[in-house]
């Protein structure tokens, strides 16, 4: 790999932390959410500084092209990540259902109090 291109996937890796990290303070992003992003963002800077470890594995695992096993490597976590994202939505989904039904069950008792009061 020529040092030109290294040097650019070095500061497109750093410019992508920077991005990540600056919309991590503005939108408060939970801790866990935020750890993630932030070592994958290092995780690219590292590709991008020691490609030579791509190499290595790549000629370890018998993957054809270096790129490959980083993109496929990059890919596997990012489905990982979705699927876990999938099973805290499914519950998140799950509280909101029995909230919304916890909340109507508490109106319909509160109008069944004041149905009963007014008759009375």
């Amino acid at each position: 790999m020529s040092i030109s291109l290294r040097i650019l996937l070095v500061l497109i890796a750093i410019l992508s932390t920077y991005s990540m990290l600056k919309r991590i303070k503005k939108f408060k992003l939970q801790i866990e959410y935020a750890i993630f992003w932030i070592v994958f963002s290092a995780f690219l800077v590292i590709s991008a500084i020691f490609p030579e470890v791509f190499n290595l594995f790549s000629k370890i695992l018998g993957v054809y092209s270096p790129a490959n096993l980083v993109f496929a490597f990059i890919i596997f976590v990012l489905l990982i990540k979705v699927f876990f994202m999938t099973i805290e939505l499914s519950l998140l989904e799950t509280k909101l259902k029995e909230l919304v039904q916890h909340i109507a069950l508490e109106e319909k008792e509160n109008d069944a109090k004041e149905n009963s009061e007014k008759k009375d």
